[in-house]
């Protein structure tokens, strides 16, 4: 049976595992912390921007890979990088991803801007930006880091066709703020407490019924992204209860859609067979010739060694450390001290709303199989491979592509190191 050692629990770090799991191999997930999918809107992006705004984000891939061939795109085409995103959508069910990979949907953010998006929660989906659409914004006094007033009023003088939207046209929207403590007395709570006081279908009639006498007929009722944390229909009982269309907007970090798809996805790990380790920082490793032989973690009692046959770098850019840089912009890889892939010039530039940061594309080269290489080299071992935010080239929040690079190379590396496994096994019964 072949060992992986998975470090990284994010999205990219979680599919993979999953997916080497249910092909027969022994996998360990390291993981330092949560992961970053809690920091994400709980959607899949895959281009929504490339520079101009995308509509059909498969279709367009093509072309921005050779516009930008530095870029983990040129090597992870649309077939794989559709294939993926409908894989998560399987592993997580409808009630958590919906949609088609090879269209945006437009969805309202929390400053009532409209972001493109592939796959989406169905409680967000009865909020997409088209024409004649008829929203109320309902924002809930006791909820810091939402307000009903800014979203309605951006809405409200978006031009569709300005956005480059097919179709073009307007939408209506209109503010209330509804009165509703997510504890009784309470007047400053979090989203999550919102979601967790949401989960009890009690607490949820209460607010259906506070919520429906502010609908107008023929509006959809647009909330902050707060409608139950484990109970994944909460939000479509609300619109039954009120009877009348209901979406989630996602809010800043820590976001509650993105808690969901974390949950589940380690959820569904686990029940894989994925042995997950959490609170483990990775301190080190060892080699054997041109292979990772072990990585070690310190832990109260002294160093711990996690052997395997190959191993997944998956933890991410300088969001979660994973990268750091010094104040001369020396950028470095934190665990295997690997080889980084950089920009010719300055990474950094003072036109704050200019041209991107060249820092932020900073990262990891790898193959087409997604091992390990010195930039423009060989691979650096050979059984590391990387996947995710690690990887160089690209802008991700910029580009609107985060998951689906993540999604598309956790594919990718997973079935290398399986055909390397399995191709090992080959050469060895015939020798």
């Amino acid at each position: 049976m072949t060992r992986v050692i998975v470090i990284g629990a994010g999205v990219a770090g979680l599919v993979a595992a999953i997916r080497l799991a249910r092909a027969g191999a022994s996998v360990a997930l390291l993981a330092k912390g949560t992961g970053g999918l809690q920091l994400s809107q709980g959607t899949i992006d895959i281009l929504g921007y490339g520079p101009d705004r995308v509509e059909r984000p498969l279709d367009a891939l093509g072309e921005f890979a050779q516009a930008n061939p530095g870029h983990p795109y040129a090597f992870l085409d649309a077939e794989l990088v559709g294939s993926s995103a409908s894989y998560v959508a399987e592993l997580v069910g409808s009630e958590l991803l919906v949609g088609d990979p090879a269209v945006n949907l437009q969805l309202p953010t929390a400053v009532g801007a409209v972001r493109p998006t592939a796959l989406a929660s169905p409680s967000m989906t009865a909020g997409a930006c088209v024409d004649g659409a008829k929203f109320v914004i309902v924002g809930l006094a006791q909820l810091k880091d939402f307000y009903p007033e800014l979203v309605a009023y951006n809405l409200n003088r978006t031009d569709l066709g300005s956005l480059g939207l097919a179709g073009g046209g307007r939408l209506e929207a209109r503010p209330v703020m509804l009165d509703f403590p997510a504890r009784e007395n309470e007047v400053d709570s979090s989203g999550l407490t919102y979601a967790r006081a949401l989960d009890d279908p009690a607490t949820r009639k209460r607010f259906a019924a506070a919520l429906k006498p502010l609908v107008k007929e023929g509006e959809s009722v647009g909330l902050p992204a707060v409608l139950g944390l484990d109970d994944h229909t909460a939000w479509s009982e609300i619109a039954e209860l009120i009877g009348a269309p209901v979406f989630e907007i996602p809010l800043p970090p820590p976001s509650v859609p993105g808690m969901r798809l974390n949950r589940t996805l380690t959820a569904v790990a686990k029940a894989s067979g994925v042995r997950v380790v959490p609170g483990s920082r990775v301190t080190g490793f060892r080699t054997s010739g041109r292979s990772v032989a072990c990585v070690q973690l310190a832990t109260a009692g002294g160093i711990r060694e996690f052997a395997a046959d190959a191993f997944l770098l998956a933890t991410g850019g300088f969001e979660s450390g994973a990268l750091s840089a010094d104040s001369y912009h020396n950028v470095r890889e934190s665990i295997f001290d690997l080889p980084l892939r950089r920009p010719e010039g300055a990474l950094v530039h003072g036109d704050y709303w200019g041209d991107p940061q060249p820092l932020f594309t900073v990262g990891v080269e790898t193959g087409p199989d997604l091992l390990v290489h010195h930039p423009g080299g060989d691979a650096v071992y050979d059984n590391l491979y990387a996947a995710g935010g690690i990887l160089a080239g690209a802008t991700r929040w910029q580009e609107k592509s985060g998951e689906g690079i993540a999604v598309a190379s956790a594919v990718r590396a997973a079935d290398s190191i399986l055909a390397a496994a399995s191709s090992a096994t080959t050469q060895g019964a015939a020798s």
